[in-house]
């Protein structure tokens, strides 16, 4: 039996597993139609029967006229000559129905081995429908936890959605206060440019005074310093000076500079001077102090001159092999 357009299609949309399966049970069925049309027909099978039924009416007939007359025996013999014909016809014909039937049997064996094997795709098929609906409803749990899942996400984005507006109510309300930052910094920025340049002229103001003092204080040092470095073995050549000494490419003011003698030797006198020296400004002295021993080739009595020494500048003043001279050791 061929198969239709229709059942083709039908099989494409299955599941692989299921259409071969089905595809299979065809198979056998067209083959088990096959095999019955080579078998004995229904027709033949129906002789058969008649011609046994003859068989027994000749049968009784025989016997009646046995029975009756001796004289009727010579037509008996001939009814018996063709009896015994048509016995052997019968046992021909019982011979091919016992053919027919043992083929009727193979056939019906093979029938029932592939029936089995159906039996078997059937099962086999039954298992993958099993399979199939598990699928599904896997696949239904996980389409429900799928639209729990969006619902979820649904009641996420509102949340969200109210965050933002509420955020974008922040928003408006921290640009509100940004321009009024704003509007407060310019007039910061405006009340410290005011202050700058009153702080300059404050500063300016400011070092000419401490320049004075400075100054003042220098020309004090010039004055007692022979003697103080008299007193600790040092004896000034010439005078104590103001200068600028060129130190690279820079042209380097020295408060108080200097040669003298210690038991000798020729030696640079170099000093500072400041009201209240800051540990910043020593370093900066000593590294002067450094760059011009290196240029005169003279190891150097550094001096520093002040008004106040706070304790720990003192003490790293005099770590540092600088000589603290005090305001009041100064002549007036």
């Amino acid at each position: 039996m061929p198969i239709s357009a229709a059942l083709v299609r039908k099989l494409s949309e299955l599941d692989p597993r299921l259409r071969d399966v089905l595809l299979t049970l065809v198979e056998e069925m067209e083959a088990q139609r096959r095999q019955l049309e080579q078998q004995v027909t229904k027709t033949e099978f129906n002789d058969l029967k008649r011609v046994v039924a003859d068989l027994v009416v000749v049968v009784r007939g025989l016997a009646e006229t046995q029975a009756r007359a001796e004289k009727r025996i010579g037509r008996l013999e001939v009814a018996i000559g063709q009896l015994t014909e048509a016995q052997k016809r019968t046992e021909e014909r019982v011979g091919r129905l016992e053919v027919a039937i043992a083929e009727l049997a193979e056939a019906q064996k093979r029938t029932e081995e592939r029936v089995g094997r159906l039996e078997v795709a059937m099962a086999e098929l039954a298992e993958a429908q099993k399979r199939t609906e598990k699928r599904l409803e896997e696949l239904a749990e996980a389409q429900q936890r799928t639209e729990k899942r969006l619902e979820e996400l649904a009641e996420a984005q509102q949340r969200t959605e109210k965050r933002l507006e509420e955020l974008a109510e922040a928003q408006k309300r921290t640009e509100k206060r940004l321009e009024e930052l704003a509007e407060a910094q310019q007039r910061t920025e405006e009340a410290l440019q005011k202050l700058t340049a009153e702080h300059k002229v404050t500063r300016e103001r400011l070092e000419g005074l401490s320049d004075t003092v400075g100054y003042t204080l220098e020309d004090r040092a010039y004055r007692s310093l022979p003697d103080i470095l008299r007193s600790e073995g040092i004896e000034v050549e010439g005078r104590l000076i103001r200068t600028y000494v060129r130190v690279g490419k820079k042209d380097r003011q020295v408060n108080i500079f200097g040669y003298g003698r210690r038991n000798g030797q020729r030696v640079l006198i170099l000093g500072e001077a400041k009201v209240r020296p800051s540990r910043r400004e020593v370093d900066r002295f000593l590294r002067l102090v450094k760059q011009l021993e290196e240029k005169e080739g003279l190891p150097a009595v550094p001096l520093f001159v002040a008004y106040d020494f706070p304790p720990s500048i003192e003490a790293y003043v005099r770590e540092k092999g600088i000589r603290p001279v005090w305001s009041y050791e100064l002549a007036v």
